[in-house]
């Protein structure tokens, strides 16, 4: 009857429990069901704006004078942001792999609890011989308990995986490294494309604004001479006609050469309207310093073995082999040391302090089934890579090629367009005389000033291209003229001298 009187208030007590629990759980998930999107406000974004503008040149050194060709580079290494990513990435791949270390160590587990209830936990037992029930309840566990637990555990196939897995991500600190290389020798031939731009603007802009006024005072005297009629009137239209075409292109060019500085502006990360404070100093012309090698065997090996495209792919197919290391060891069963202290504060148990040590052994029998199609998958994937290793060597040794044939043709153009600017300087020289003596008209005198002004600007374009045919050359054949220790506390001054001794010392590389 007592048992039965008991069963009676536990059967009431859990059914008055069970509504409190189901209107806990409805609104539980109500309030998940009332969850909705809300969209940034205004002045959050605003703010981020402010900030994200106020953070693209922080901490750069401000420019405190004119700026040569190698203090360029050195600011588009330093602050460019697409360079900054790079660097960045390379820094996460260390960190990862920093990290990956320490999934090798064994797994040390500190825990403590707290149980209680607001009375005590017992039962009565029953004879499993005679079938006789002992009806006096009875307990072994105080109403609230306190453990704790200090365990070490070492699982020796997760050793092997986890050092495996550390050994990519050393490949991967080294394939970001090579990733920066590519990056920043790209950042590097723009740089230079537009400094040279930037310096033609520099020098030809003053001349482009006077002929323009120059073009439009002549233009005004045309209309005069039309208007008054002092010739006939096809003489005063061809001239003009003349003139609009002289400004025509004298206006391509200036729309051409105003935004030279804005794009190397960009290149090394100067604020927008920070250009027109910028000076440039004129670099040396070098086409004569620079010479070709003879043996195209010789650039070939060094190309394919400096590469950093083929260095990436390197490291990932030995990423890639390290797999099938992780696909055996997989197969292997695994076994899990462990050792520990533990306590309870339960007065019943007869020692509330002791140690605990265990060996369980484990092993999954399917990934012996699953090894065969992993394994033709890293197989596969080893052939994809090497494929694209051959294409890149086909494509690399064309490069080299190329290259090769570029500088020789830059050098020539370099050449003739060198002796076109001296004799048309000459031309507009003489003409511009022969102006003051009367023998000469002043279209003729705008038009060979005209055409002083374009065999400079091409000249200057010619050199330029002579530049960045020689950096492609040198990034083809895998030549690195950046520093091998580029860090962000690195000064300007001693980064932009030691790119003009890396540049300096890559003339030779080559011969």
């Amino acid at each position: 009857m007592n048992g039965s009187h008991v069963s009676a208030e536990r059967s009431l007590g859990v059914s008055a429990r069970i509504p409190a629990v189901l209107t806990i759980l409805a609104v539980i998930g109500l309030s998940g069901c009332a969850i909705k999107p809300i969209p940034l406000t205004a002045d959050e974004v605003r703010s981020r704006a402010q900030v994200d503008r106020a953070d693209v040149a922080k901490d750069q050194e401000p420019v405190s004078g004119p700026i040569d060709l190698y203090e360029a580079m050195a600011r588009a290494l330093k602050y460019n942001l697409d360079a900054r990513v790079e660097l960045m990435h390379k820094m996460l791949a260390q960190t990862q792999l920093d990290l990956s270390h320490y999934a090798m160590l064994p797994r040390l587990a500190a825990n403590a609890g707290f149980d209680g209830r607001n009375n005590f936990s017992g039962g009565v037992g029953q004879s499993l011989i005679s079938g006789a029930q002992n009806l006096t309840p009875f307990t072994s566990a105080e109403k609230n308990i306190f453990s704790a637990d200090l365990s070490l555990s070492w699982n020796v196939l997760d050793f092997g995986l986890s050092y495996i897995r550390a050994k990519q991500a050393a490949d991967d600190v080294l394939i970001a490294e090579e990733e920066r290389r590519r990056v920043a020798n790209r950042v590097m031939q723009d740089v230079r494309v537009a400094y040279w731009r930037a310096v033609s603007a520099e020098r030809i802009l003053p001349s482009l604004k006077m002929l323009d006024e120059w073009v439009k005072n002549a233009l005004e005297q045309a209309q005069a001479v039309q208007d008054e009629k002092l010739s006939t009137p096809l003489v005063p239209l061809q001239y003009k006609l003349d003139l609009l075409n002289t400004q025509r292109y004298v206006q391509q060019l200036f729309r051409e050469l105003s935004t030279a500085k804005l794009q190397l502006a960009a290149l090394i990360n100067l604020p927008p309207g920070e250009e027109r404070k910028m000076m440039l100093l004129v670099p040396e012309r070098e086409a004569g310093a620079l010479n070709l090698p003879s043996d195209m065997t010789v650039l070939e090996d060094r190309a394919l073995e400096s590469r950093p495209e083929l260095r990436m792919i390197d490291y990932r197919r030995r990423i890639n082999a390290r797999e099938t290391k992780a696909a055996i060891l997989e197969m292997i069963p695994s076994l899990n040391l462990q050792a520990g202290g533990n306590y309870n504060s339960n007065a019943f148990l007869f020692n509330q302090n002791w140690a605990a040590y265990a060996a369980r052994a484990s092993w999954n029998l399917l990934s012996i089934f699953r090894y065969p199609a992993r394994a033709k998958t890293i197989e596969a994937q080893d052939q994809v890579l090497h494929t694209q290793t051959l294409a890149l060597t086909m494509a690399i040794m064309s490069q080299v090629h190329i290259s090769v044939a570029q500088v020789a043709h830059a050098k020539k153009e370099t050449s003739t367009a060198k002796l076109y600017h001296e004799t048309q300087s000459q031309i507009s020289e003489q003409t511009r005389l022969g102006w003051r003596l009367g023998r000469q008209s002043e279209q003729a005198v705008l038009r060979e000033r005209v055409n002083q002004v374009a065999a400079q600007l091409r000249y200057d374009a010619i050199e330029s291209e002579l530049q960045v045919s020689w950096a492609s050359l040198l990034a083809a054949v895998g030549e690195d003229v950046l520093p091998n220790d580029l860090t962000r506390e690195q000064s300007l001054s001693d980064l932009a001298l030691e790119l003009r001794a890396r540049w300096a010392k890559s003339k030779e590389l080559l011969k």
